[in-house]
């Protein structure tokens, strides 16, 4: 069935023609596998080409800047692996450096420098508490710069809430500054960078509501120099909602955020089902998109994917629709940089489904490709396919 929905998709030209796109993802089995997207229509493919080790025995995230790749390691056993590749023509990956952690990492970013590229990577470890720098290139006498541990004063709303947690490190539009989502804290740390030193300055951080657990963020418009104020979207996941901040810089003074909407990844009315946690979240245009983990919205094993549509004069949101994801648990989502595409790599399902995006409209269609990764996980635990990203 997949295969004539498809082909109907093409004849009706809602299917965009892929010349050989490139994706990469990672897999809590300790590799990371090339895959390539080619065709359209009754001829989209979507295959395995190769596969890579050597970012320890829990990859968890991808990060693609520039032609070069870096990859976090999960890792609880007290020992970590933060590693870089390169991406050759063919897809291949060649690891270009390695350096031990001390594990735990579920997020990283690089930042810093000049004009000739990233000097810096951070990284946040979730159970430790703690946010992790490094100067590139890595190498195994790679040691951290930095490493700053984060502490509470008593515990949060949420059982899970017990400690800080980290869960994402990320730069704002500038590169000036490193925002880093606090699931066990509530809060949007926000550190100012120096870019020569790769020192990081914590600034006055933003507040979430008790309990909504901010996982990870991003902005709008991408562009640094749009006229248009800055807005930051942030997914709680245990709240299951998404969160607009607008996003101010002082003449003076670090960057600061103030949250105006809280909005619940679900349609009004409609309650987050039992063991649901939001996961991911992306803008594309004037459109914003958010995953939701085991809610089988849409039938056993295939969750949702909540849309929201952005005020190109303000920046608020307002609740547009949910649609399949085609993965159960989608930990991971990307979105082609022409924006006609959409990745989703399901966690417990361990595939990565191919989406068809209108550009104009915001709407995902129909499922384009779909393939299996490796070994299919575990409900609810850390195993199965970690992130998908497209190479380009």
């Amino acid at each position: 069935m997949a295969s004539l929905r498809t082909f109907v998709l093409g004849i009706l030209g809602l299917v965009p023609e892929a010349l050989g796109a490139r994706l990469l993802a990672s897999h809590y089995t300790g590799k990371i596998f090339s895959l390539s997207f080619t065709g359209g229509g009754s001829n989209a493919t979507l295959a395995s080409q190769s596969s890579a080790s050597g970012c320890g025995t829990l990859p968890a995230w991808l990060h693609v800047e520039s032609g070069s790749v870096y990859c976090v390691d999960e890792d609880w056993n007290g020992s970590g692996i933060l590693a870089s590749y390169s991406v050759g023509s063919d897809g291949v990956l060649k690891q270009t450096g390695q350096a031990v952690t001390s594990g735990a990492s579920v997020h990283g970013t690089p930042y810093g420098g000049g004009n000739d590229g990233y000097s810096f990577i951070a990284t946040v470890e979730y159970d430790p508490s703690t946010l992790t720098t490094y100067k590139l290139p890595l190498s195994e006498s790679t040691t951290f710069l930095q490493q700053l541990k984060f502490n509470m004063s008593e515990p949060g709303l949420n059982p899970r809430q017990n400690a800080p947690h980290p869960h994402a490190a990320q730069l704002d539009p500038t590169g000036r500054y490193l925002l880093v989502p606090d699931l066990g804290a509530d809060l949007i740390r926000v550190f100012s960078i120096d870019s020569e030193t790769g020192n990081l300055t914590a600034c006055e951080p933003g507040v979430a509501d008790p309990g909504d657990g901010p996982r990870h963020g991003t902005f709008w418009p991408s562009d640094s120099g749009s006229a248009i104020s800055q807005r930051l979207y942030t997914v709680n996941e245990l709240g299951n909602s998404v969160s607009s901040w607008t996003v101010s810089y002082p003449d003076e003074g670090c960057l600061t955020l103030k949250k105006t909407q809280t909005l619940s990844t679900y349609a009004a009315g409609s309650a987050a089902p039992n063991g649901s946690k939001a996961a991911e979240v992306h803008v594309a245009g004037n459109f914003l998109y958010a995953a939701n983990r085991a809610d089988e919205t849409f039938g056993a094993q295939n969750d949702s994917i909540a849309m929201y549509s952005i005020d190109p004069s303000s920046g608020e949101i307002s609740w547009a629709e949910a649609t399949p994801a085609h993965a159960w648990f989608p930990r991971t989502f990307s979105i082609s940089k022409a924006g006609d595409l959409v990745a989703v790599g399901g966690q417990t399902s361990s595939n990565v489904a191919i989406i068809a995006r209108d550009p104009k409209s915001g709407k995902l269609g129909d499922i384009v490709a779909n393939l299996l990764v490796a070994t299919p996980g575990t409900p609810q635990q850390e195993d199965g396919l970690s992130a998908v990203v497209w190479v380009e």
